[in-house]
């Protein structure tokens, strides 16, 4: 085993495929060398069984957002709404927001209006902003470009698989790209050279379990602890040993979550 800590900056550990075992599964994770998990609330609603697993595991830390496949379907959050969750001290990120058109296209203009509320409550508390950002590559290049440039915020593009040219306007913006099992996948040699291509001090790890395992176990349910996984082809697309690709890593997490990286446990 590995003596490189590392962190995974996106999993859903409140998804009922980890209902049976979510102590096992975290307790993996620690033993495969990943001290750190930052879980996603995609619904305000669930916000409550999110923050009970933050509270009750010292390893992790949640944020919360209104996903953008969901945003037709789920009350218009406020910017108070969301700054008012940001006073729990293991809150870290807003998010994931964001658009996708892929399935969902038809609910464009809510989830563009819902995108710049979070925006906004990323602007005013200065925690990151967490994007989803799935087939509206020109309108998310536009609107996270058009808002940074009106008031500076940080941002994660959060399991980016878009192209080269949504990664450099993220990348222009000092935003940071996060690396997923689908960077790991044989044919995704374009998407590695993405991020072979950006700066190492951009880069995130993360699973975005239960999905994307990424190989040897792609078609089976992710967890936390496969960030492992990723990040060796993560090492090995920028030339770097796992001990210097997770160190980098690392650094770059704790200077975009800055808030996780101070928090200590109650003794």
């Amino acid at each position: 085993m590995t003596t490189a800590f590392i962190t995974d900056s996106h999993c859903h550990l409140d998804f009922p495929d980890f209902d049976e075992e979510r102590p096992e599964v975290i307790a993996r994770a620690l033993e495969a060398g990943v001290h750190r998990m930052v879980t996603i609330c995609t619904k305000l609603r669930q916000e409550p069984q999110v923050r009970a697993i933050a509270e009750a595991n010292d390893p992790v830390f949640y944020a919360a957002g209104t996903h953008p496949m969901s945003a037709a379907d789920e009350p218009l959050v406020t910017v108070d709404e969301l700054k008012a969750l940001t006073v729990h001290p293991k809150f870290v990120g807003i998010g994931e927001t964001g658009l996708d058109y892929h399935y969902t296209a038809d609910s464009a203009e809510i989830q563009k209006t819902s995108l710049r509320v979070h925006i906004e409550a990323a602007q005013e508390t200065g925690l990151p902003l967490i994007i989803h950002a799935r087939a509206a590559d020109d309108d998310m290049a536009r609107i996270l470009t058009e808002a940074w440039r009106a008031q500076p915020y940080d941002c994660v593009m959060h399991c980016f698989s878009s192209s080269a040219e949504l990664a450099r306007a993220a990348l222009d913006c000092g935003f940071y790209l996060s690396m997923s099992g689908i960077a790991a996948f044989p044919k995704s040699k374009d998407l590695r050279e993405i991020f072979a291509a950006a700066p190492l001090d951009r880069i995130l790890v993360e699973t975005d379990s239960p999905y994307l395992a990424p190989p040897p176990y792609r078609g089976k349910r992710n967890e936390p602890g496969y960030t492992v996984h990723t990040a060796k082809v993560g090492a090995e697309a920028f030339g770097l040993s796992y001990e210097d690709f997770a160190k980098a890593t690392e650094q770059n997490f704790e200077r975009l979550f800055s808030k996780a990286a101070a928090w200590t446990p109650a003794a």
